[in-house]
């Protein structure tokens, strides 16, 4: 064994973190750092404010790497995994020319026409956070999805279709070089050293998109198991061989494994930040009741929530908070409030409604992929969440788990590190020395069938009521 350690880098919409991992993916230390808010100078426009991507990977390395309690020496090398669909312009010494543009930026999935004149570089943000690790231009073609870039789904490379190029209007000499996940990208360099608290020269090894690297981290899926990943934007997704390319109601990704792929239903965009949006407009007074018994802010509000039947009473929500482009009218909507309802309500309405709406995406992603599923494996903050556990086996009907332990994006990163370096000699005895054993919770019969009534017969066509009124209104209130 080359050494003891592994580093997993996991860059997300809301928060960096950084993990420490043992040769067995147990957790050893950690470091966690919030973004900055998103700008939006203008409706359309989301950006990153500052250098943000960057500076929150380095805090959080650093904490991660104060609470180390082994020898630097020891550690094999780090994954790299940050946001997808997130476009990055750098000038010719690798730092930004303009802002990055976040995945909720309309631009980032434009052709190229925009960056400035010092441009010589256009990418992803892992791409980008390559570059600050270790001075090379070179990014993982499994983070660099056609709906964004012209790459070829079959050959993990840049398009050499005129027509593809001539579409995105991306210079050839601006695409960075490409990899596939669990190639050495480079080494720390003294400076990347210097500001993240990582040692220098150790090997930074590409991964994929987060929600592959994420699927990889919580476990091999097979045809029957789906995994929903739970996080600013929600997905679910099922592993295949197979590139299909003229879907209906899913699409193909990368998978975190050279040559595979994942079949990723259709989402909810501010999925998890409908949550914490919630929990703001509760403000301080929620907080300091929660802190004085030492809970967090959900873990308080759930208490509430758990005792709430299936189905809040009638209340149901619909998650447009952020409304997709061939929509753009559509809000967020709670209907069906009476005098019964209170905050927990409302917080386990979100809940269901999250549960909901991927409970049809699913269904119709595996009616189309012909597979019956027989558990679904929940990741992200969110499958902390017992109340939520609870609600997604009820919805679904079928067992829902989690891992137990350290998961997700870091642990997927880490995998590639393992296998990269020698640690392990393929992906799939990475995964199974290194990913846990999962907790299970069984479907309650009786919510179930309230929530395959409440689905069938409300839930599924409440847009069509409310389209309607919200298209009209929405000149107004745009």
């Amino acid at each position: 064994m080359p050494g003891t350690y592994i580093v997993g880098v996991d860059g997300g919409s809301q928060s960096s973190k950084v993990v420490v991992f043992d040769l067995e993916g147990n957790v050893v230390c950690e470091g966690r750092q919030v973004l900055r808010p998103m700008s939006r100078p203008r409706n359309g426009i989301v950006e990153h404010p500052g250098d943000d991507l960057w500076e929150s990977i380095c805090a959080a390395s650093r904490q991660a790497m104060a609470r180390f309690p082994g020898d630097p020496g020891e550690i094999v090398g780090m994954g790299l995994c940050t946001i997808r669909c997130e476009r990055a312009f750098l000038k010719a010494d690798g730092t930004l020319a303009a802002p990055v543009m976040s995945w909720m930026d309309e631009r980032a999935y434009q052709p190229y026409t925009y960056g400035g004149a010092e441009t010589a570089y256009v990418t992803t943000s892992s791409g980008y956070m390559t570059h600050r690790f270790t001075g090379r231009f070179r990014d993982t073609a499994a983070n660099n999805i056609e709906i964004q870039w012209p790459i070829d789904s079959d050959t993990w490379q840049w398009s050499d279709d005129p027509a593809v190029l001539a579409h995105w209007n991306i210079p050839r000499e601006k695409l960075v070089e490409l990899q596939m996940p669990g190639d050495v990208a480079g080494y720390v360099t003294s400076q990347a050293a210097a500001a993240s608290g990582l040692p220098e020269g150790i090997p930074v090894v590409a991964t994929a998109n987060d929600k592959a690297v994420e699927a990889l981290g919580s476990g091999a899926l097979d045809g029957t198991s789906a995994l929903i990943s739970l996080g600013t934007y929600i997905a679910s997704m099922v592993h295949g061989r197979e590139n299909r390319k003229t879907p209906t109601d899913f699409w193909t990704n990368f998978a975190c494994v050279p040559g595979r792929y994942l079949y990723e239903s259709h989402g909810i965009r501010r999925g998890m930040w409908t949550l914490s949006w919630y929990l703001d407009l509760l403000g301080d007074e929620l907080a300091a009741a929660a802190a004085e018994q030492g809970l967090s802010r959900e873990q308080y509000l759930e208490r509430e929530a758990a005792g709430v039947a299936a189905g809040s009473d009638g209340l149901m929500t619909v998650l447009d908070w952020l409304a997709p482009e061939d929509h753009p009218f559509r809000k967020g909507v709670m209907v069906g409030f009476d005098a019964r309802h209170t905050r927990g309500h409302v917080y386990r309405s979100i809940l269901e409604a999250i549960a909901l709406t991927m409970k049809d995406r699913v269904d119709a992603m595996c009616a189309e992929l012909g597979i019956g599923l027989e558990s679904i494996v929940v990741s992200g903050g969110g499958a902390g969440s017992p109340l939520f556990m609870r609600i997604f086996a009820d919805v679904f009907g079928v067992p829902s788990s989690r891992s137990v332990g350290g998961g997700g994006a870091s642990l997927g990163g880490a995998i590639c590190v393992a296998v990269a370096t020698g640690v392990y000699p393929d992906y799939q005895t990475a995964v199974e020395h290194m990913t846990k054993d999962r907790e299970s919770f069984a479907p309650d019969l009786a919510s179930t069938a309230v929530y395959r009534q409440m689905n069938e017969t409300v839930y599924r066509d409440i847009r069509d009521a409310t389209d309607g009124i919200l298209e009209r209104s929405y000149p107004i209130f745009r």
